[in-house]
């Protein structure tokens, strides 16, 4: 495995850290600059930034309250926020939001826009501190579908459910996520930290230009993500929180299994959670994953059922994550 990692690695000058770990089997490494300036290397201890593959925290935060009957999952979304949405519809629930089904408007909405650096042209992103500071950018815009009508992937309703973890548990977001999943799990490397405010072993974020030059992500995100992505973790730290998820630390068996449920389909193979990604191959399920894309950042992590592996590849570019995981992938095939 770790030829085909290095071969690929070197083809697309891969940057970041990958961990892979099951029975009889164990990788980690890291490859490329945490800091290019000051050449200093990555390493598996580097905190990387994961884009919205941190839905899965406040999925998790969200089923962790269900579960002590702070909130119900099929509660309407009203009864726990106090903002004025005048275009929301009135019968949109968690699980809507959960499922990305809810059919409230994205403030990134993939359909209309691809560049994400367009949206801090009328509201700087050095203002996006706290989670109702995103409010503006969806919060008067008019319903994309009725709620439960389809699927379709949407940050803003993980903004919502940020909300409601602050509203029921009277906490901030992060420090909600800090002591009820990150110290839980062991995840003692991990947090939602400012640009302007980064501790040490943070990898900045690279973004490639046209003319082979580059520029960092500081201009290109909210100086602070939420709870629809932007948190930083290691690769160590992700392992640690597959395995507090399978084993039950932080939800009980009733809430993992529903968070691990198929409640919403993409297509004929990719399925959605709660927070969570999940692949079929003959109604069996093979893998469930997180993926996140910003400006200089690309993540996969997967545990896979079958043989209990556990993936997890970090990058600080905007694409190669996919490349090194889909390696592995292949390459575990060809042991089986």
């Amino acid at each position: 495995m770790r030829q085909q990692v290095e071969t690929i690695q070197k083809k697309i000058d891969f940057s970041g850290a990958v961990l892979v770990k099951g029975e009889n089997i164990e990788f980690h490494e890291a490859y490329g600059y945490a800091e290019r300036s000051n050449k200093i290397s990555n390493t598996v201890q580097t905190r990387f930034g994961i884009a919205s593959s941190c839905k899965l925290f406040t999925a998790i935060a969200i089923c962790q309250l269900a579960e002590s009957g702070t909130l119900d999952l099929n509660g309407k979304v009203q009864n726990y926020l106090d903002f004025n949405f005048p275009h929301f519809d009135a019968s949109i629930t968690l699980h809507h939001l959960l499922t990305h089904t809810s059919g409230v408007p994205d403030y990134f909405d993939e359909d209309e826009m691809d560049d994400f650096e367009a949206l801090w042209q009328d509201i700087p992103m050095y203002n996006l501190r706290r989670l109702e500071d995103f409010i503006p950018l969806f919060g008067d815009r008019k319903m994309k579908f009725s709620p439960g009508e389809r699927f379709h992937y949407n940050n803003a309703g993980y903004i919502l459910l940020g909300l409601v973890v602050e509203s029921v548990s009277g906490m901030v977001f992060e420090d909600y996520i800090e002591q009820f999943i990150f110290n839980r799990a062991g995840m003692n490397s991990s947090g939602y930290f400012s640009f302007d405010r980064l501790p040490e072993h943070v990898a900045t974020g690279y973004i490639e230009l046209e003319d082979d030059t580059w520029k960092s992500n500081i201009y290109s995100l909210p100086v602070k993500g939420g709870a629809d992505g932007g948190a930083f973790t290691t690769v160590e730290d992700m392992d640690r929180l597959w395995d507090a998820l399978m084993s039950g630390s932080i939800l009980n068996q009733e809430y993992t299994s529903l968070l691990l449920e198929p409640h919403a389909q993409e297509d004929d193979v990719s399925f959605y959670g709660y927070g969570v990604w999940i692949d079929k191959n003959s109604g069996t399920i093979e893998k469930y994953h997180v993926m996140g894309y910003d400006p200089g950042i690309s993540f996969h992590s997967a545990y896979y059922p079958e043989s209990k592996m556990k993936l997890v590849v970090c990058a600080n570019q905007s694409e190669g994550a996919y490349d090194i995981m889909e390696t592995i992938e292949d390459a575990m095939d060809e042991k089986a």
